[in-house]
């Protein structure tokens, strides 16, 4: 046994006592370098896809037109009048909700599912620039400018020396 490695003694152990080392430790790196940019750290709205937001309203006409053609069958009216109320419902309602969510409700994000993520995307820009406009924030505004300025503003201010003290400014003194 050396340098304090190990079984202080063999017997009783079934191994020979014979100490290696392990490969498969690995060490924590002292630099806490990041593969990623600083600049994808940023918090990044996601962007709701339209063709996506466009086929949901569709959709829920489409389910409203349905449920119109549902209660006619049952009441036994007759085909084409069943076909000509439908047809009305539905140019209803595709010129009604032009651009509109298809929700109707008004109520924003809280009238969503978890599911809806796109709809909930959109809601949540549509709030943050609610709350833009309200605040007075200008729309080119970008987190983190006044700090970027001041240090511009710094370097700016503190002319660099061509000195090999590391930007320290010491005066290096010859014997």
């Amino acid at each position: 046994m050396s340098s304090n490695v190990g079984l202080t003694t063999p017997r009783g152990s079934g191994t020979s006592g014979y100490v290696q080392r392990n490969l498969s430790n690995l060490r924590p790196r002292d630099n806490s370098f990041s593969p990623y940019p600083t600049d994808s750290l940023k918090h990044r709205q996601r962007q709701p896809n339209a063709e996506i937001l466009e086929h949901d309203r569709l959709r829920q006409i489409e389910v409203q037109v349905f449920e119109l053609r549902d209660k006619l069958e049952d009441e036994e009216v007759e085909e084409d009048e069943i076909e000509a109320q439908t047809e009305a419902l539905r140019r209803k309602l595709l010129n009604s909700t032009d651009g509109d969510s298809g929700r109707g409700d008004g109520k924003g994000k809280k009238g969503l599912k978890v599911h809806q993520v796109h709809e909930l995307a959109k809601a949540k820009i549509e709030e943050s620039e609610r709350l833009r406009r309200a605040l007075g924030i200008r729309e080119d505004y970008e987190e983190g400018a006044h700090w970027k300025r001041g240090e511009e503003r710094l370097r700016e201010g503190i002319p660099e020396s061509n000195n090999d003290d590391g930007g320290w400014g010491l005066k290096k003194e010859r014997w």
